[in-house]
């Protein structure tokens, strides 16, 4: 398996490139500004992207996911709960993306909005069992995503809940790789470490070792920072909604 990690600083966030070489098949998740770099390393690793892939409708930045789906020729991925005015290919929880010997398995998981999603990862030349899971704004390091940008802080939050307990049921070992890290302004106690593992985020992320849902509750809609700055209209941008938004 080929994996390209993107860290951003304006704004702060992660993009990856991943895809199986031998079939030069790829994928690229939440991109990020020029869609340039993206299709470079796509060409140096000796991948096609046929898939270019949102976990969510963004609200701190404008999304490069749409051109560069119409750059490379790649369709353009969003779940099936995204409320978009754009064309997108639908995908939906259980639902399978192959890049050759790569799989991508869709995890619907609301919460940090109501469409998000993340992305268990297998390289079947490896094993039959996932190696990492993308996790976009739901699970990061040291915390989880703000729950307020879409719906309500406790609405989001409980919906939260739901998502990071399928992520518990994930093997311990497994790897996460986030959509943020610190700077990011949707989380609140995020590591500077832009990868992490289940197991270490059981027991040292206090959102993700919170066991009731009441008490999690409580604890994601306490002490909420400001929203990004022009959330609202980057989140209708990113829908298609309003291209004047800005």
């Amino acid at each position: 398996m080929i994996v390209r990690q993107f860290l951003h600083t304006d704004p702060v966030g992660i993009s990856y490139l991943l895809g199986c070489g031998g079939r030069a098949s790829g994928a690229v998740i939440d991109p990020v500004g020029d869609v340039e770099p993206y299709i470079r390393a796509a060409e140096q690793a000796g991948l096609r992207i046929l898939y270019v892939i949102d976990t969510h409708v963004h609200a701190d930045h404008v999304s490069a996911g749409r051109a560069l789906a119409e750059a490379s020729g790649a369709q353009y991925v969003l779940s099936e709960e995204a409320n978009v005015s754009v064309p997108f290919t639908a995908v939906g929880d259980g639902h399978e993306l192959e890049l050759g010997n790569v799989v991508l398995k869709v995890l619907h998981t609301p919460g940090h909005t109501p469409e998000h999603i993340c992305l268990l990862v297998t390289d079947r030349t490896r094993a039959q069992e996932p190696w990492f899971v993308v996790t976009g704004h739901t699970l990061m390091v040291g915390d989880l995503g703000r729950t307020e940008l879409a719906v309500s802080a406790e609405d989001g939050a409980k919906d939260l809940f739901r998502s990071i307990e399928k992520l518990k049921a994930l093997p311990d070992y497994l790897a996460i790789m986030p959509g943020a890290y610190a700077g990011s302004v949707c989380g609140r106690s995020l590591s500077g470490n832009p990868s992490s593992t289940i197991g270490f985020e059981k027991q040292f992320n206090k959102a993700f070792r919170i066991e009731t849902e009441s008490d999690f509750v409580a604890f994601m809609t306490k002490d909420i920072p400001p929203a990004p700055p022009q959330a609202a209209e980057l989140r209708a941008l990113n829908s298609g909604i309003s291209a004047a938004a800005l």
